[in-house]
């Protein structure tokens, strides 16, 4: 039943992420709009090896895919949270939707406190349980659906929230009675 319920909480997070994309053409979707680099292709390029390697190698279920950028260790450049001009949308939210699966399998099949080892931590702490990393991911695909909210909103103005008309005018204006 836990199970569950976090599987559900990441495939409302993982839904947010994917519609984060919906109506941008590729040069937006691929746009970083803070110092960072934040960009919204990158982060869900970013979350296909967090869950087929926390969801999957370290749960002892290798990946059903080869992911280059893991494969050529450019994942340590950071290669993970940006999109070439050869991965195009498609191919990195099919490579999404294909750890998804593998995840869903994971948490299908195994017990939260089934042994997961996670071979990039230190060794001293490499030792864990899928439960907990299955919570780490949901955690972590709910942080970046909040990244993805922002990115987008600085894109086009189309926010996440239902928030009713005029209310960034009340938060400024209350904001503005703290200005010094």
């Amino acid at each position: 039943m836990i199970a569950d319920d976090l599987r559900r909480y990441l495939q409302r997070s993982r839904d947010s992420i994917v519609s984060s994309l919906d109506g941008l053409d590729e040069y937006d979707v691929r746009r970083p709009l803070v110092p960072s680099g934040t960009n919204l292709l990158g982060l869900v390029k970013h979350l296909v090896g967090i869950e087929l390697g926390y969801l999957g190698e370290s749960s002892g279920r290798p990946s059903p895919v080869t992911l280059p950028w893991v494969e050529d260790k450019s994942i340590w450049e950071n290669a993970d949270m940006w999109a070439k001009p050869t991965e195009s949308r498609e191919y990195v939210v099919d490579l999404y939707r294909q750890a998804w699966r593998h995840s869903d399998e994971s948490i299908a099949q195994l017990p939260l406190d089934a042994p997961a080892s996670v071979p990039w931590w230190p060794e001293e702490r490499r030792n864990t349980t899928f439960g907990h990393l299955l919570v780490r991911v949901v955690a972590e695909t709910a942080q970046h659906a909040g990244h993805c909210d922002l990115v987008r909103e600085l894109i086009d103005g189309r926010s996440g929230a239902d928030n009713p008309d005029g209310y960034h005018d009340r938060v400024l204006s209350a904001a503005e009675t703290c200005r010094k």
